[in-house]
């Protein structure tokens, strides 16, 4: 009897100006657990000056000299040279456990609509890094399917950088296609601080948040959302002191979600898909069972990306939030819909019966 062959995997990553970080993540590969044979390396260089191109050019299969920096979304150029049946998007500082690729290849034999499989990403220190949405796969370790990722047009590299993940992550169920994450799917992230929380990321997440809603939301979260977010990230800009990268953002998702919000019409969300990431109804059940436990007053842990969904399920359920406590974003007189945003602290001395 002949063997069935194996899925060929192409593993695409893009880099700028990290040569060590890049080498470092590169030597991790070989021990992903499928034999060399079965899978290849594409490396999107972003206009490096380090050497880096030179560096990694023995260890790769492909290796995309940019002239520009076209930032995270780099990686769509690496698609078009990929041959795998299957794409394993990383970060330039990630890279898969042993065993995690294959069980991720027999995850996608066993549904053939699932389209990306988000893996777990495991901090250096220990802590698992989770998306703002549980949906959302993170963009430092997802395997796609080829077909679904090229027909849905693949990573908007208009994006840059920021949200791209949840660009894609959207797009691909509003095209019938199944996105999940899974727990047994682990991929390291050493998260090293270059190009983090400067001018271009708060610039971008901005922008692209707002882009996301108007693209994809359906009425009436549509509005709810924009509201929220922007107000999410001018809070996270005045914290770290880049108020003008944010309203330049800002200024530029504004204008480009007006036309956005008519030309992806097709792609808009049902509630039912939306319900996947924004877990409205199930947050509410969960809500309607505290107060059937006799909660009538709760303190929310931080003002998370999909706040609002807990704090529609609160109002729906009848019970009255009394803070919300998160460190990042406490500031006098601050509010989010009438609710006081604390110090974690001060919020953990309120009588609540219960911390959401």
């Amino acid at each position: 009897m002949i063997a069935a062959q194996r899925p060929y995997v192409s593993f695409v990553l893009a880099t700028h100006n990290r040569r060590a970080v890049v080498m470092r993540t590169l030597s991790h590969l070989p021990a992903c657990g499928l034999e060399r044979r079965n899978y290849e390396v594409i490396v999107v260089d972003n206009a490096s000056t380090d050497g880096t191109s030179e560096a990694v050019r023995p260890e790769v299969d492909v290796l995309i000299r940019r002239r520009g920096n076209a930032g995270s979304c780099a990686k769509a150029f690496g698609v078009t040279r990929a041959r795998g049946q299957y794409i394993v998007f990383l970060d330039d500082d990630s890279f898969p456990r042993p065993g995690s690729v294959d069980r991720m290849l027999r995850r996608f034999e066993a549904d053939q609509n699932l389209a990306a499989a988000g893996f777990a990403v495991h901090l250096p220190d220990g802590q698992l890094e989770g998306s703002a949405l549980p949906g959302v796969f993170i963009g430092c370790g997802v395997g796609l399917r080829a077909d679904a990722l090229r027909m849905v047009g693949g990573l908007d590299r208009t994006f840059f950088m920021q949200a791209e993940e949840y660009d894609l992550s959207f797009r691909l169920v509003a095209a019938g296609w199944k996105v999940a994450v899974f727990d047994d799917l682990q991929v390291d992230h050493l998260k090293t601080s270059h190009a983090r929380a400067n001018d271009r990321v708060t610039y971008c997440d901005i922008r692209n948040n707002l882009r996301v809603v108007a693209r994809y939301l359906p009425s009436p979260y549509f509005e709810v959302y924009r509201q929220d977010w922007r107000q999410r990230y001018g809070w996270l800009a005045e914290r770290n002191r880049q108020r003008r990268a944010f309203e330049h953002g800002a200024r530029a998702g504004h204008w480009r979600s007006l036309i956005e919000r008519q030309t992806y019409r097709r792609h808009r969300l049902s509630i039912a898909m939306a319900e996947q990431f924004f877990c409205w109804d199930l947050i509410e059940q969960k809500m309607s069972a505290l107060a059937q436990g006799g909660v009538q007053q709760v303190v929310f842990a931080d003002l998370g990306k999909n706040v609002f969904a807990f704090h529609r399920a609160a109002k729906q359920v009848g019970i009255d939030v009394l803070a919300i406590g998160d460190d990042r974003f406490a500031a006098p007189g601050r509010c989010y819909r009438g609710i006081a945003v604390q110090p974690l602290d001060d919020v953990l001395g309120l009588r609540a019966d219960a911390m959401v």
